[in-house]
């Protein structure tokens, strides 16, 4: 495959899954800035291995290898940094309906429960309920992403939709 047909092909990739390399990223890291640099270096690595990627996908769906790229490089930024991110990721809560002031913060109260739930998820199981839930990536995409098998990838999301359930219904501590 010539240059300009690899670059024009690149160039549906991005345009198709922008979006989703961004919100991986952003649920993955919890902000913008570093959302848009974990995608920014997420197309770069793709377009260094594009021409392999697409040899070894066999008309396969690429988004599972570009979501693998996001996440391994977001999980090297939280080695090198070593802490959490800084900006929580429910204070962009967004609620696009109609409802009175207590649903509303009922529902803030709800989607904050949750977010924070799903920080206190084990690693593997937060990137499987992102994937799913933030994406709508299905089972085999997602093993895809992870490495993993469907049948162990269908189990992971299971046990993580139990525990977050679990400390989702946990009352808040008194304080």
């Amino acid at each position: 495959m010539d240059k300009a047909q690899l670059d024009h092909e690149f160039s549906e990739l991005y345009r198709a899954h922008l979006r989703d390399v961004y919100s991986y990223a952003y649920y993955r890291v919890g902000n913008h800035h570093d959302a848009e640099d974990l995608t920014e270096q997420t197309f770069l690595q793709a377009y260094r291995h594009f021409e392999r990627a697409l040899a070894e996908s066999n008309g396969r769906p690429l988004r599972p290898w570009l979501i693998r790229i996001a996440h391994n490089l977001a999980a090297n930024l939280y080695r090198d940094r070593s802490r959490k991110p800084q900006t929580p990721i429910d204070d962009t809560t967004v609620i696009a309906a109609v409802h009175t002031t207590e649903d509303l913060v009922e529902g803030r109260d709800e989607l904050s429960r949750i977010l924070e739930g799903i920080q206190e998820l084990p690693d593997d199981r937060r990137e499987a309920l992102i994937m799913r839930f933030a994406l709508g990536m299905d089972n085999r995409e997602i093993a895809r992403a992870m490495g993993r098998t469907d049948g162990a990838t269908k189990v992971l999301i299971h046990r993580a939709i139990k525990q977050l359930e679990g400390i989702v219904r946990q009352p808040e501590p008194a304080g």
